[in-house]
């Protein structure tokens, strides 16, 4: 099952990981941009929603960036249009909404989404691929002991 993404964008350009100076594009095809290279959706059938305050700027992409759809709140705030995209949706469980805004939260998982932060969005996959899981050691029977330390005496010390 694919996941729908909501991102409050303002929310995500404001934070101290995302290098606004990396990108020098407007900031919605910038945003589109940093998502894609750093793929932080994960699989491509992952849909994703970036919502910006306002009206688009002219110098705005398309509505639709591949596999990144855009809005702009237009007279609405952005917290707003969340609410709405989320009130509106039928399969609440398959959508993750992205913000550090209290009642953007609060409101998501009342409606029944997941929630995560920024920081958690954006640092994802670095935390997985950070710290390798340890190998699972199988735990010995007595048995098994028993018939290992009796290998041992025979070799050892005899």
């Amino acid at each position: 099952m694919s996941l729908q993404f909501i991102i409050d964008a303002y929310n995500l350009i404001n934070h101290p990981l995302y290098n606004r100076e990396e990108y020098s594009l407007c900031p919605a095809a910038a945003l589109a941009a940093f998502i894609r290279e750093k793929r932080l959706t994960g699989s491509l059938k992952n849909k994703v929603t970036l919502v910006f305050d306002g009206f688009p700027p002219a110098q705005a992409p398309s509505q639709q960036e591949g596999y990144i759809g855009i809005i702009f709140s237009r007279k609405i705030s952005a917290d707003e249009k969340i609410k709405m995209l989320v009130e509106s949706s039928s399969g609440r469980k398959a959508i993750v909404v992205v913000s550090d805004d209290r009642q953007i939260r609060f409101a998501s998982k009342a409606l029944g989404t997941k929630v995560i932060g920024i920081e958690e969005f954006i640092r994802g996959k670095e935390k997985e691929g950070a710290s390798p899981k340890e190998p699972v050691k199988p735990e010995l029977t007595y048995t098994q002991v028993q018939r290992i330390n009796e290998e041992l005496r025979e070799k050892w010390l005899k």
